[in-house]
C-alpha cells in the first residue's frame, strides 16, 4: 500500500490511515530521559506545582504549563531540557540562550537544564514571575481594541 511522510513527525504512514502525531502524553515525552534529566524534570514540575492552580499537559514535543495562557514550556531533548518562559521584560543573563519578542508585551526566554541542581534561583524566580504575570501579558480580545480618535482632513492641514 502507498505511504506518505508526515510533515511533523517524519513518520511513514499508509495513505488513508488516521494519524495524529500531535497527541502525546507527558510520560511519552519524558520516557528515556537520563537519570540526571529525569531528576531535573521532577524538580522542575515540583517547583512549578507550588506556584498555584495551573494546567500541565503535553502538546506535540513540548510539555506546557499554563493558567489561561502558557507561561512556560519544556521540550525534553536527549541531553538537556529546553525551557522557554515568558516575561514582560527582557532578561540579560548568561544562562539565557535566546530571547524572542513574542508580542508587544511578551518576551520569550530560552535556557537549557542538564542537572537537578540547575533548578534553583534565579530560574525558579523567573518561572514564578512568569506565572504571576502571564494573565496581565495576554493580548486583548479581538473586537475590544480601543477606538482611535480620528482627525478630519481639514483639521490636519496646516493653515495657509
Amino acid at each position: 500500500m502507498p505511504t506518505r511522510e508526515c510533515y511533523h513527525c517524519k513518520e511513514e504512514i499508509e495513505v488513508g490511515t488516521a494519524h495524529d502525531c500531535w497527541t502525546t502524553t507527558v510520560e511519552n515525552l519524558t520516557r528515556g530521559l537520563s537519570d540526571d534529566l529525569m531528576e531535573a524534570w521532577e524538580r522542575l514540575i515540583e517547583t512549578a506545582s507550588e506556584f498555584g492552580d495551573q494546567r500541565i499537559y503535553a502538546s506535540h514535543k513540548s510539555i506546557m504549563f499554563s493558567r489561561k495562557t502558557c507561561y512556560f514550556f519544556v521540550r525534553p531533548q536527549k541531553s538537556f531540557l529546553e525551557i522557554w518562559f515568558f516575561l514582560g521584560r527582557k532578561l540579560n543573563d548568561s544562562r539565557v540562550r535566546n530571547v524572542v519578542e513574542t508580542s508587544k508585551v511578551k518576551v520569550g526566554h530560552q535556557l537549557r537544564i542538564k542537572h537537578r541542581d540547575e533548578v534553583e534561583a534565579p530560574l525558579t524566580g523567573w518561572l514564578k514571575e512568569a506565572y504571576d504575570v502571564c494573565e496581565t501579558l495576554r493580548s486583548p480580545k479581538k473586537g475590544k481594541a480601543k477606538k482611535r480618535k480620528t482627525i478630519s482632513k481639514k483639521k490636519r492641514r496646516a493653515p495657509d
